[in-house]
């Protein structure tokens, strides 16, 4: 049974060692603009910034369908036909 005291013991120094890392080691979190949640922002979460798949398929869906808007004049159309296709 020494083999189980040793595992149970290099988890306890790998909590404490974590826990005494400084600030700068440690990954930043930032909440989820979908649901205010933290999510790790680093390359290690694919979702970044959000903190799973489906905030950020909410936050994809909310752009598709014209919730967010970003501002600016409105255009009447004439400047798009100034230029040549291409």
């Amino acid at each position: 049974m020494q083999s189980v005291k040793s595992v149970d013991a290099l988890r306890a120094h790998s909590a404490d060692h974590a826990a005494k890392a400084s600030p700068e080691n440690r990954p930043r979190t930032v909440d989820c603009p979908a649901c205010g949640r933290a999510a790790e922002f680093s390359p290690a979460n694919p979702w970044r910034p959000f903190c799973s798949e489906r905030c950020k398929k909410i936050d994809l869906g909310a752009w598709a369908s014209e919730q967010y808007r970003i501002e600016g004049q409105q255009s009447d159309g004439d400047d798009l036909q100034d230029h040549d296709p291409v």
